[in-house]
């Protein structure tokens, strides 16, 4: 067993970096007009400038030093930076208004120290807002530079930034900013100009013999200088910057000879091509010049308007309703009338992506179940089902109970009174004042007198996509990919069943000349190199069904290939009361490697691996998971994810996992952890889909703590469908 002092040293990092992630204080975003003497407000009729721009190591600051600023809430950088044979690639996410997290990946040329002729390195940053800038306070943040990796990079510092703008400053077509930075630095930053030291001497390299470990007993510790710069913008456009580093080099210029290092002074300039894109080139410690490339996206601004046809208007009844007899109810005993109101409600429904499932009609309420496949708010698809009722059913019926269907499962029940949706239509406050006058309550089963629709099952679809699967951080090349095209096909013989399978043709790509595992685990997840050999595979045939087995409760089970490297049999059971933030779900696996090859031939391996998974749901979008068990290796522990996705689909997430593999077993990276991004098809396209593409990246692939991929899963179409999510989304229910 791991000791308990390595296992903090282990789960401190990775906490860290799912820190990024928690939910905390609203504030405004940075951009924020302040207010007082030389600020923004005093000027509001200008043009605003566009957010901090980035440093060498992909955070907020000037040219390889930080600035205290903070990106608009949400945003999301890669930005690529060069110079000297040093390039780093990097990824930042503001988590929060006064939190920012930073996944780099390094190359430095002839490092001949470490006897590479490139080295590739990886690290972790995060920053932390102190306070805000005030009337005369600078903006204040502390901040962690490669604190979990083999700490080549390793700094901490204070930084301090003031902003002064206004006419004085002033210059073409903009307001004019000034930036002034200031701070005090350790590790990297403490290596050049030092006045001081705190804690006594500090080593060079901190993340132990593996990387990935966290030495805490080392921060702020060690040299402390001092540094500074500044930034002036004098338009929207371009940006001049100075600094004095107090980074030495002393490994690349000291120890090998990547550069000489002259100087102290960097200088650059900057240009903001387009709202997304900035460019920068720079001369560097008196003998280099340099350049990044910056691309900043926001999830909260897609970039292309969402194009969606206007939904029907809601007519009152009473406009169009004018005599008694257009109340009555007899039609209610009518098994002629009922089907006849079913056609519409169907053609209506179908008019706006919407298929009708199943409808129980009464006197004065009705009861509609259908699938949603184009809307990614289940809020949007629950507002344009109930003007589909609303144009098409007799005016006696007051209440809508809308159920949406997942695989023949309903998910909940929203009940809204007839009245009240024509009486909001055009209010301003309709989506807080329909909300607070919806019900939501269990689906319950299957009413006995439901009117089926037709035409639905037997259920049978094909489709062609393309597809990619990339593997990263190899050492002899970072970056591999294989490309190809999947043919996929579905039967759905009834409700909650479901055969299908996917046959996958590679059509070029590299992973295959990735280089072998040395794992000294189970090759549970490491040969993916010969899973790559082959160019004609299946990469999955199963069969699945989904089922409500009582009240709150949602179960599933699996049978086949699941994924290119395993197949077996999988059941899982999910609690989700729909009020509740809180689900609780078990799932339990008996699977068989594939053989490489991947056809329907089975390698020696096989293992009983499964989880009890708690989920919650937090402010802001952020979702919460721990999941505790056994993994593919056979390796007992447990993993803990913090998601946040955005109303349009839009999801960046962190994930660490620590089992009972010590961190020599597990080799590199000392444990499993990484980082998830979804991107949703419509916040590019501008138009309504479910699909979206999905991207995990891990600093190093290995062995210890991973899982089955099941196709299937409850947790998230059971909890897109609730209560919490309707209400983030209640604004939708108009659109």
């Amino acid at each position: 067993m791991t000791p308990i002092k390595t296992l903090v040293r282990r789960t401190v990092p990775a906490m860290l970096l799912c820190l990024a992630a928690a939910p905390g204080q609203a504030e405004q975003p940075q951009t924020a007009p302040e207010t007082g003497p030389g600020s923004a407000a005093a000027a509001p009729q200008l043009k605003p400038l566009p957010p901090a721009s980035l440093n060498f190591y992909g955070s907020p600051g000037l040219i390889d030093l930080p600035s205290a600023e903070m990106l608009p809430d949400g945003q999301y950088a890669v930005t690529y930076s060069w110079f000297a044979g040093i390039s780093r690639y990097n990824m930042t996410f503001q988590a929060l208004p006064w939190l920012s997290a930073s996944f780099r990946y390094n190359g430095i040329q002839d490092l001949n120290l470490f006897g590479f002729s490139t080295y590739y390195d990886r690290g972790f940053d995060v920053r932390a807002r102190l306070w805000r800038e005030r009337r005369w306070l600078p903006e204040v943040t502390m901040g962690l530079q490669d604190f979990a990796g083999t700490g080549i990079y390793a700094a901490e510092y204070f930084v301090a930034t003031k902003r002064f703008e206004g006419q004085a400053l002033g210059w073409g077509r903009g307001p004019g900013r000034l930036k002034l930075t200031g701070g005090f630095g350790w590790g990297r930053l403490g290596s050049n100009g030092g006045i001081a030291t705190t804690g006594g001497a500090r080593p060079r390299f901190v993340g132990g013999d593996t990387g990935g470990e966290l030495a805490t007993d080392q921060w702020f510790r060690g040299t402390v200088s001092p540094f500074a710069g500044f930034e002036w913008q004098p338009d929207e456009r371009w940006s001049f910057k100075a600094e004095y580093s107090t980074d030495a080099y002393v490994t690349e210029t000291r120890e090998s000879d990547v550069f000489e290092h002259k100087s102290a002074a960097n200088f650059g300039v900057e240009y903001q091509h387009s709202e997304r894109l900035r460019l920068g080139a720079y001369y560097l410690y008196g003998s280099e010049f340099g350049f990044t490339a910056q691309i900043q996206l926001n999830p909260k601004h897609p970039p292309t308007p969402m194009a969606v046809p206007a939904p029907h208007p809601v007519v009152p009844r009473s406009h169009w309703a004018t005599e008694q007899a257009h109340w009555s109810r007899d039609w209610a005993a009518s098994e002629a009338k009922q089907r006849q109101i079913r056609g519409l409600a169907a053609e209506a429904l179908k008019a706006d992506g919407l298929v009708l499932e199943a409808i129980t009609l009464e006197g004065t309420r009705a009861e509609l179940r259908y699938r949603n496949p184009r809307y990614r708010s289940a809020g949007q698809a629950a507002g344009r089902a109930a003007r589909a009722l609303a144009q098409t059913l007799p005016p006696s019926v007051e209440t809508f109970r809308l159920v949406p269907v997942h695989r023949g499962t309903g998910l909940a029940a929203v009940e809204i009174r007839r009245s009240d949706l024509e009486a909001l239509e055009f209010d301003p406050d309709a989506p807080d004042a329909l909300f607070a006058a919806t019900g939501v309550s269990e689906a319950g089963p299957l009413p006995p007198d439901a009117l089926f629709s037709a035409e639905l099952y037997p259920a049978f679809a094909t489709s062609v996509s393309p597809y990619t699967r990339p593997a990263y951080f190899d050492p002899d090349q970072p970056f591999r990919l294989d490309a190809g095209v999947d043919f996929a096909a579905s039967y759905s013989p009834a409700p909650g069943w479901r055969i299908a399978g996917a046959i996958r043709q590679r059509l070029g790509g590299n992973v295959k000349n990735g280089r072998a595992s040395d794992s000294v685990l189970p090759h549970v997840r490491t040969d993916q190199v010969e899973y790559a050999q082959f160019g004609t595979t299946l990469e999955n045939l199963y069969v699945s069904r989904l089922w409500k087995p009582g009240r709150n409760l949602y179960a599933r089970a699996s049978a086949g290939l699941f994924e290119s490297m395993y197949g077996g049999i999988s059941g899982e059971v999910l609690w989700k009361p729909v009020n509740s933030r809180l689900g609780l779900g078990m799932d339990l696996n008996y699977v068989v490697q594939r053989d490489f090859d991947q056809r329907f031939s089975f390698r020696d391996y096989r293992v009983l691996t499964g989880h009890a998974s708690a989920y919650y749901e937090l402010d802001r979008g952020y979702q919460l998971q721990v999941d505790a068990g056994r993994y593919l290796a056979g390796d007992y522990g447990g993993t803990f994810s913090l998601n946040r996705e955005f109303d349009n689909g839009f999801l960046v997430g962190a994930f660490f996992t620590l089992t009972n593999v010590s961190a020599e077993e597990f080799g590199e990276g000392s444990f499993d952890k990484g980082f998830r991004f979804r991107i949703p098809v419509d916040w590019l396209l501008g138009k309504p889909s479910r699909s979206s593409f999905g991207l995990t990246i891990r600093p190093t692939q290995r062995d210890g703590g991973q899982k089955v991929v099941v196709p299937d899963r409850l947790y998230d179409p059971v909890r897109a469908a609730h209560r919490r999510s309707l209400e983030e989304q209640r604004a939708r229910f108009w659109e």
